[in-house]
């Protein structure tokens, strides 16, 4: 992927900017690692701001800022190897170069790389339009040409006519070895997106394998190009995710961490929570903290906290209500603290108590979950793990308020309760920075 390919340019430019610089070798790394995690949490690599130059130019500088404002932090061991001069050039250099460099990347990729087509094994009307969401994903480089449903005598007919030579490009055999030189013609791979039209022609797809076709299932390439577990194959492969959602666990490093970064976190914003309390309290008295059930992990109902950003109402008015729907009763103070999402702070006591994660699918009212788990298919398998006070559906998603949003945002949740890693975490906190700078995604 061309986004893999201007990383790792970016990290090399950073480094030798900051050598030409006169800054040490190890400290160059650091300072560059630093500053590439600022321009990578402003989401600078996905493929809408890849494409557009402006915007990409707009969040190199703002991951540039932040990184910066990282490495302040360090500054007292970075003194006596950084100076203000460096760190201009740094600047500088970095906003007006990596863009070009990114820019220049994504056109050559675009260009240049051959696209793999595919023949589908399934039913255009059931899954084309998930094959074609993969295809926007992948820049145009996954096509899906032909879909049979299934018949054998088709499937040799078109395996007859796929003998033509396909030829690389010098930028394609550079920076994708991995590529096969596949015989190009009417496909390149197979994919199954029904794996019960996959048992009439389990025997030919045997004896391709063994001639190296390469035969793909979609639950692989989805997760990989989506970043997100669709439930149209959920139900497709149902079989496959009940093995992989039977075996979800939670981590005891993971409640470490969480007890670890509330309680810091607590102390540290104690201030900023003593003047938001207050404020509430003055404009619209008491009580000054709001308490709503919530579903979290396998279902138990919990009390979640935050700060009252709404004027006093009764319970019964506001039960099973969504947030877009009491926008006139929000406070002065409310609708600053849900800019930044101040609000949602006091969530630090819940996850310290066990109740929440720092990281998971948010916690729903439970008015809601009994409605959704009658209509959309395997909502409960988001349960599967602690709820978040932030969360991979939160920032690549908006805000949910019809039965068919909701299962968008649901596929994000199930896609991270199944590949939940420490790097993803990361990257979620990451991106969550963003997302409140940026005043986006999901509340």
């Amino acid at each position: 992927m061309t986004s893999k390919l201007c990383k790792f340019l970016d990290i090399g430019i950073l480094f030798l900017i900051n050598i030409l610089s006169g800054v040490p070798v190890l400290v160059s790394l650091f300072i560059a690692f630093v500053l590439f995690v600022g321009i990578y949490s402003f989401r600078t690599y996905d493929y809408d701001n890849m494409k557009n130059f402006i915007q990409n130019t707009i969040r190199v500088f703002m991951g540039v800022v932040s990184g910066f404002a990282m490495l302040a932090v360090f500054y007292y061991f970075l003194r006596d190897y950084v100076s203000a001069e460096s760190v201009f050039y740094t600047f500088v250099f970095a906003t007006v170069i990596i863009p070009v460099v990114n820019r220049i990347s994504f056109a050559l990729y675009i260009k240049t790389v051959i696209p793999r087509k595919y023949l589908v094994i399934g039913k255009k009307n059931e899954i084309g339009h998930i094959l074609d969401e993969i295809t926007r994903k992948s820049y145009g480089k996954l096509l899906f040409v032909e879909y049979i449903n299934p018949s054998p005598a088709k499937l040799h007919k078109l395996i007859e006519e796929n003998y033509k030579k396909r030829d690389f490009s010098p930028f394609t055999q550079f920076f994708y070895p991995d590529e096969k030189p596949w015989k190009e013609g009417t496909f390149d791979s197979i994919i199954i997106t029904d794996p019960i039209l996959e048992k009439f022609i389990q025997n030919d797809l045997e004896k391709l394998k063994d001639k190296g076709m390469d035969i793909e299932y979609l639950p692989t390439v989805a997760e990989f190009y989506l970043k997100r577990i669709p439930v149209e194959v959920l139900e497709k492969f149902e079989e496959h995710y009940k093995i992989a959602f039977g075996s979800i666990s939670n981590s005891p490093a993971k409640r470490m961490l969480d007890f670890i970064v509330s309680l810091v976190a607590l102390i540290i914003l104690s201030p900023i929570l003593a003047v938001v309390a207050l404020s509430i309290l003055i404009e619209n008295g008491r009580p000054v903290v709001f308490k709503q059930p919530r579903t979290g992990k396998d279902n138990e109902v919990f009390i979640m906290h935050k700060f009252r950003s709404m004027r006093n109402q009764s319970e019964e008015d506001v039960k099973g209500k969504f947030a877009t729907d009491e926008k006139s009763r929000i406070l002065k103070i409310g609708r600053i603290i849900r800019m930044f999402r101040l609000d949602e702070t006091l969530q630090f006591w819940d996850i310290l108590t066990g109740e929440m994660s720092l990281i998971g699918p948010r916690p729903e009212q439970p008015h809601f979950v009994s409605q959704y788990e009658k209509v959309i298919p395997f909502y409960s398998y988001r349960h599967k793990l602690k709820t978040g006070l932030t969360g991979w559906a939160q920032i690549m998603y908006k805000y949910t308020s019809t039965v068919e949003e909701t299962k968008v945002k649901l596929s994000y949740d199930l896609y991270y309760v199944k590949n939940r890693t420490s790097i993803l975490d990361i990257n979620i906190i990451l991106k969550t920075i963003e997302a409140v700078i940026w005043r986006r995604g999901a509340v």
